[in-house]
């Protein structure tokens, strides 16, 4: 079964990460643009960041057989950062148009500030003005309210539900989501956030329909293989097989291709690994013997 890890952070992971979920079957990963962990001061690092997702991020990825594709846009939690969000906003219609990207995002609400709010709001026209969907980060604190107040911005706005993918959901937000006919994605953390065991009664519940689950694996504390084991726990739950591959693998796939810009078909030929390659000079390996698959 071909697994997809629709949010993880991979800049924040080391080269072993992508080794590691090649060999669990991951084969496709979406890295969200999101924040450093420390307040940006300059426009520029937004534009670097960015550059490395369409760029580096990919090539990196290449190496182990896995394809990346990314989604770029202003996070919510530096939205708050007037200083820097117009310049920001303004440089994302170039980016929007790489190859690659698939979405406008992650954006949404941190701290559900009147700033946050503005700024969502002008990236889901941006999103609606370059013909993609929206992945969508819901606050950490007052999740219900976070959630209520994205699916009533998102129709003020006109946006498509089946374009919207709200992640980070729990038990008590899923059915909000699935009712306002939004994708529903889930992070699933080690410790905090969603897990295991949760996941299986949550598809047992609700079934698998526009259902995803995600590592959303960070420099945090956080774990890169949760995609292949919640797979393995669901099985081991007694989920059927239909079930457990739509949602580590259709439904991602299904809601990324409303892009326009990946085409299913494509994941059936594996990624041609040769480590012999470099980018920009730069190499993956430290040393060892070249990988190369032919």
């Amino acid at each position: 079964m071909k697994l997809l890890d629709p949010h993880i952070h991979m800049s924040s992971r080391t080269t072993d990460d992508y080794r590691n979920m090649a060999e669990a079957g991951v084969v496709c990963v979406v890295e969200p643009a999101f924040w450093l962990g420390q307040p940006r001061t300059h426009a520029g690092s937004f534009e670097d960041y960015f550059l490395s997702l369409v760029g580096w991020e990919r090539f990196r990825a290449s190496q182990f057989g896995i394809r990346h594709l990314c989604t770029i846009g202003l996070n919510p939690k530096e939205a708050n950062n007037e200083s820097l969000a117009q310049d920001v906003i303004d440089m994302l219609p170039r980016y929007l148009e790489k190859e690659g990207v698939v979405a406008v995002g992650e954006i949404g609400f941190d701290d559900m500030t009147p700033v946050e709010e503005r700024r969502f709001g002008e990236q889901i026209e941006l999103a609606r003005r370059h013909g993609l969907p929206i992945l969508v980060h819901t606050p950490h604190r007052d999740k219900l309210r976070g959630t209520e107040r994205t699916i009533a911005l998102v129709r003020e706005c006109g946006f498509t539900p089946e374009l919207t993918l709200i992640d980070h959901n729990t038990e008590e937000t899923l059915p909000l989501t699935l009712d306002a006919g939004c994708w529903a994605g889930h992070s699933m953390y080690p410790e905090t956030k969603m897990d295991e065991t949760r996941m299986v009664a949550l598809v047992k519940r609700y079934g698998s329909e526009r259902i995803l689950i995600n590592s959303a694996a960070d420099w945090g504390f956080s774990d890169p293989l949760k995609v292949p084991k919640t797979a393995r726990a669901m099985r081991d739950g007694g989920i059927p097989e239909a079930d457990i591959e739509a949602v580590v693998w259709h439904n991602p796939v299904a809601f990324f291709a409303s892009s326009g810009r990946i085409d299913a078909s494509e994941f059936e030929e594996p990624v041609r690994v040769d480590q012999r390659e470099l980018w920009e000079g730069n190499s993956v390996l430290r040393g060892q013997e070249p990988a190369v698959e032919r």
